[in-house]
């Protein structure tokens, strides 16, 4: 996912005062998110030094990346899972980062059951941590050398690849300050931001879920018969006679091979349908 390089910026940076404030807000939305996500299957990919599933109730969850704390050590582009077998994925800021993200939404979709759900968090280029990133000396710093991905964008992204979005926030309303002291004064913005300027957060967050087209089972278009209701038509004809594909016998039933046996009990008349004159 991640070159060595960019590994260790972005330890570096998650140890600053402005990388634990972005874990941290992070954190409490997937903490209450997830909590009510029910199933069997639940995976992150991304972060995977952060657990961000901690809430979860699932019996089988796991991280997945390249970077040391993944349980499972693997490409995102080609996921080493089953089809339709998980009910959760994760995806914290995992598209912003690499080079191919519609290959990891392609393989999301894949690996998601039906009515399986994705969450993804992202960068805001739309806000002042986007316009700290154009303003940024050095691109090879992280979060600044991401692709920051616009919010109507990744919902195209997300349409184009079967997922329907229910649900969505902002957070981390506060400038991307260097400083604790600013940070801790300008605390007040978290919850002034999500009021009077929500589109401004520096991250946003979505959940979608996976659809799939099914199939209609169209059935034959039957016609009400002429007959009244209550009424059986009997064919008159002589016994041991073969009209068509039917064949008449009033002696007792016994297996015919290669035909089936239609038996009707009012008339004690059973009608044999013979495969060898369809």
């Amino acid at each position: 996912m991640f070159d060595s390089v960019l590994q260790q910026s972005m330890q570096q940076w998650l140890e600053t005062s402005l990388g634990q404030y972005v874990l941290e807000q992070e954190q409490r939305y997937f903490d209450r998110v997830v909590t009510d996500i029910f199933g069997y299957n639940a995976t992150q990919i991304g972060f995977s030094g952060f657990d961000f599933l901690r809430n979860n109730r699932m019996s089988f969850k796991f991280a997945l990346g390249v970077r040391d704390g993944a349980s499972v050590y693997a490409h995102p582009h080609f996921l080493p899972i089953k089809s339709s077998s998980i009910d959760l994925v994760l995806l914290p800021h995992t598209l912003e980062f690499n080079s191919n993200p519609h290959q990891i939404l392609r393989e999301a979709h894949r690996v998601l059951i039906p009515e399986g759900k994705v969450i993804i968090s992202g960068f805001n280029p739309f806000s002042l941590w986007g316009m700290r990133q154009r303003m940024a000396k050095s691109k090879t710093d992280f979060p600044w050398c991401g692709r920051f991905i616009a919010l109507p964008r990744m919902q195209d992204w997300l349409e184009l690849h079967n997922f329907e979005i229910v649900a969505g926030q902002f957070g981390c309303y506060v400038p991307p300050c260097t400083r604790e002291k600013w940070l801790s004064r300008l605390r007040f913005m978290e919850a002034a931001g999500d009021r009077w300027w929500p589109i401004a957060g520096g991250v946003y967050f979505l959940q979608a879920v996976k659809h799939e087209c099914g199939l209609h089972v169209i059935t034959p278009r039957w016609e009400d018969s002429p007959a009244k209701r209550g009424t059986v038509v009997v064919p008159q004809i002589e016994r041991g006679h073969r009209m068509n594909n039917l064949e008449v016998s009033t002696v007792p039933w016994r297996e015919k091979a290669g035909g089936g046996l239609i038996e009707n009990r009012k008339y004690g008349v059973q009608y044999s349908v013979n495969n060898r004159d369809v």
